[in-house]
């Protein structure tokens, strides 16, 4: 039971929400029980971080490599609850609902970083996305109905990208036999100069790139970021990405490291969703939807990690991937923040912000310097690492080409920060005013983004020990 401990915390949690809905659907209450919750998930992945073992006849492992993950994954939930602000821009009398969603979208992301057969991976996969969809559909009436649009529209890509994954898991399995990942890691290199086997393995991927919203599986995001309320925005565009890092990793190590094509279709994914992301966020209005084009050029950067095929390409990956999730996370927090009603903030609402709330315009420009790659943030560290090692690989165009796209992306960034400071004079704009838990958690965003850039050792030590037992 102790090497379950965490999923335990989740679906006990899961299970008060549910009863919840019959006793007190709307209670405010719901928001502190969701806290104290995320809090005791936090403390569970810390006592079994160091234990170890196999669940289920060999399906589930336990080790510090997925047990790491499922404290980024506490951590990175209770972020997002303070981020909601009472949570409301989700329909009142849904709340309770939303909550059990919520807890068991990352139950399934915990699932995902545990299992270790590619049918508990999606099995897993399924239970998050399915959650998400719901939680997307959860946002309080918009005018526009985009919210149902996004549901929709996000349900339909999901879909898709798990017939192809199911279909390229029905050929490893015709190939190999085994669905578990050790025997595939065994049997997989010798097959791939066959074409089915590079062709089932690419499929196999597909669910993976929909989690990281990386082409040709990034579609849904924009849309989705746009039409769900900020706190799932928040919740879709961060901890998804900590589950399919980390199957990511696993699928690496199955065809070994002597695969070119899959070397060129990777490459060729990372640099698409760069330059795609990049220059799509160069022309947008709503905030939402340009952080979903940064998050699809994000996902090419944290892919150039995977693409090193060794432990320290990995380690990069999941550090980067850790400073994307708080980036953003700070991002959200500020968007959640200073939205008015249920509308979806325009970059000209950010006009004078400084003077309307000085701690929430440095907590945004510290995202944002951080997301684009600014020294002595965590961003700008973490993208150093991933083109050092990708440099060392050999990669040197891909190096000089995302090099390129870091630049490409300071103007959008920049014209943000340069908005933040403006005033306009013709409008009067009210101070927000900050609770001191809202003044606490963006203290706690700037000092883990500053922080974290500047001395990455003991992190990246941990990362290290973690991938020892991959």
């Amino acid at each position: 039971m102790m090497l379950f401990l965490p999923e335990l915390a989740l679906l006990i949690t899961a299970l008060v929400f549910f009863i919840l809905t019959l006793k007190a659907p709307d209670s405010p209450k719901l928001h502190g029980v969701a806290l104290i919750s995320s809090v005791v998930v936090i403390i569970t992945s810390l006592l079994c971080l160091g234990q170890t073992g196999e669940l289920f006849y060999g399906a589930y492992g336990i080790s510090s490599y997925s047990q790491i993950f499922k404290v980024f994954l506490g951590i990175g939930s209770l972020l997002i609850l303070l981020t909601g602000k009472q949570f409301c821009g989700i329909k009142a009398r849904f709340r309770a609902e939303y909550y059990i969603f919520f807890f068991l979208a990352i139950l399934g992301l915990m699932m995902m970083v545990s299992s270790l057969d590619i049918l508990s991976i999606l099995v897993a996969l399924e239970l998050s996305s399915f959650s998400t969809y719901i939680m997307v559909a959860l946002r309080e009436d918009n005018p526009r109905g985009i919210h149902n649009e996004a549901a929709i529209k996000y349900l339909l890509y999901g879909v898709t990208a798990t017939a192809f994954m199911l279909f390229g898991m029905s050929y490893l399995f015709g190939l190999t036999g085994s669905i578990q990942l050790a025997p595939l890691a065994e049997k997989l290199p010798q097959l791939m100069n066959q074409p089915i086997a590079v062709t089932s393995f690419i499929l196999l991927l597909a669910g993976v790139f929909y989690k990281l919203a990386l082409f040709p599986f990034h579609f849904w995001a924009p849309d989705v970021y746009e039409g769900a309320a900020n706190e799932t925005t928040a919740f879709a565009a961060t901890l998804p990405k900590f589950g399919a890092i980390a199957v990511l990793i696993r699928f690496a190590t199955l065809p070994g490291e002597n695969s070119q094509l899959i070397i060129n279709v990777l490459l060729g994914c990372a640099l698409i969703s760069m330059f795609y992301g990049n220059l799509a966020a160069l022309v947008q209005k709503d905030v939402k939807r340009l952080l979903a084009f940064s998050g699809i050029a994000h996902g090419g950067f944290i892919l150039l990690g995977v693409l090193v095929f060794e432990n320290m390409g990995y380690r990069n990956a999941i550090f980067y991937t850790l400073a994307y999730v708080l980036m953003n996370i700070a991002c959200f927090f500020v968007v959640s923040l200073i939205s008015e009603g249920n509308k979806n903030l325009q970059v000209t609402d950010l006009t004078g912000l400084y003077k309307r709330s000085p701690l929430l315009a440095i907590t945004f420009i510290t995202g944002l310097f951080a997301l684009a790659g600014i020294p002595p943030f965590i961003g700008f560290t973490g993208k150093f690492m991933l083109l050092a090692g990708a440099l060392k690989a050999g990669h040197l165009i891909t190096v000089i080409l995302a090099t390129f796209n870091t630049a490409l992306a300071l103007y959008y960034y920049l014209n943000l920060v340069r908005v933040t400071f403006c005033t306009d004079e013709e409008k009067e704009q009210a101070p927000i005013q900050l609770g001191v838990c809202d003044r606490a958690t963006c203290i706690l965003l700037i000092a883990s983004m500053t922080l974290l850039g500047i001395f990455p050792t003991t992190i990246l030590t941990i990362i290290e020990s973690a991938l020892t037992t991959l």
